[in-house]
């Protein structure tokens, strides 16, 4: 059966909006997250290489990490129970929208996925307890190239939609967009 991609892009440019079909029944419902001709065929082409789990309490904050390159890391970030606020900030030098955030409310049964290029920071706050998220990743984990920007920093002002309640000491610890490193260019 068929289930059908939709890819929307959103203000930032290369941050983009997927949704993925659902089949609902007396059962409940199924859904190909990810099916690699049917991302192909809705215009996504991103290949991925690693796939990363994680389980957080509601108010818990991860993020805003990164890679340097070239050990840059795309994220395809989906809920598959719980929900999210999930961000990216632009870091690329040159571009229009460097600093600029987008943030958006992921729902696991909501079959949407935000898809965070190389570029840009990505992190969330978990609205639910028990959230489990899935990050299909273009890219391996290289600890030496791992950076960080802070979550409250003024100069981004994220619009968190709650006051993160529990944030990692390697977090609380990250610099500000004036201080972070990062060595992404834009190419438009």
């Amino acid at each position: 059966m068929p289930m059908p991609v939709t890819v929307r892009d959103t203000e930032l440019p290369g941050v983009q909006i997927v949704k993925t079909g659902l089949a609902r029944d007396d059962r409940g419902f199924f859904s190909e997250t990810y099916s690699e001709p049917m991302y192909a065929e809705a215009g996504f082409r991103e290949r991925f290489v690693q796939d990363n789990l994680s389980k957080s309490a509601r108010g818990v904050l991860r993020g805003l990490h990164y890679q340097l390159d070239p050990h840059g890391m795309g994220k395809l970030v989906m809920p598959v129970r719980g929900a999210i606020f999930d961000v990216a900030v632009d870091l690329r030098r040159g571009s229009p929208t460097f600093g600029q955030w987008y943030g958006r409310t992921l729902e696991a049964e909501g079959q949407e996925a935000l898809w965070v290029p190389v570029g840009f920071a990505h992190g969330f706050l978990s609205l639910a307890d028990e959230t489990l998220v899935l990050y299909k990743c273009s890219g391996v984990h290289a600890p030496d190239a791992e950076r960080s920007l802070h979550y409250a920093d003024p100069q981004v002002n994220i619009a968190w939609p709650e006051e993160p309640q529990i944030v990692s000491e390697k977090d609380q610890a990250a610099p500000s967009l004036e201080q972070a490193e990062y060595n992404f260019t834009y190419v438009g």
